[in-house]
């Protein structure tokens, strides 16, 4: 009996081990690092983009609702921008009723950029439309950039006395007056 046993131990010695070595983990550990050390910037830039995208739509269609309301109210309306604690704010109301206004965030990622142009009233950026929804000039520009960073700009345009409106990004070079989201 116990050459039997002695017989079994000795043929599960000569039988190979199932798994993995430690030098075949340490290779898998290092080339997923690496992997990850390559994508991961370009996911946030990309998250990045994707965020400043939602909130130049969101300042467009807060920009047409102030002008929309000016049309059907036959007043003056206004759009207005502000940071509040770190954190860019909109609202749309009759610049003679402010009482009421309701402040909407942006994302907490996003803030105002430097290449913003409107007129500024007690930290608030403002653009008004009159009763027929032409805008009150002058020019006016809304340009968002990301807080972590980066090239990427967003702008919202208001490009004619009518209230026309465009939207852009960065772009390489600088314009005329040195800004780069045109």
């Amino acid at each position: 009996m116990d050459s039997y046993l002695l017989n079994k131990f000795k043929n599960k010695q000569n039988c190979s081990s199932n798994g993995f070595t430690l030098l075949e983990l340490l290779v898998s550990v290092v080339i997923i690092s690496i992997l990850a050390a390559i994508s991961v910037p370009s996911w946030l830039a990309f998250v990045d983009t994707q965020r400043l995208n939602t909130a130049q739509n969101e300042v467009y269609l807060a920009i047409r609702q102030a002008q929309s309301q000016a049309i059907k109210n036959k007043l003056t309306w206004q759009v207005s921008f502000r940071e509040q604690n770190d954190i860019v704010q909109w609202a749309v109301y009759p610049p003679k009723n402010p009482a009421n206004t309701i402040w909407n965030n942006l994302d907490s990622n996003v803030r105002l950029d430097a290449e913003t142009t409107s007129d500024k009233s007690n930290g608030v950026k403002q653009i008004q439309f009159d009763e027929r929804g032409h805008f009150i000039p002058p020019f006016r520009r809304i340009t968002l950039s990301s807080k972590s960073g980066g090239k990427a700009k967003r702008c919202v345009y208001i490009s004619t006395i009518l209230g026309a409106m465009r939207t852009a990004k960065e772009n390489d070079k600088p314009d005329k007056d040195g800004k780069y989201c045109y």
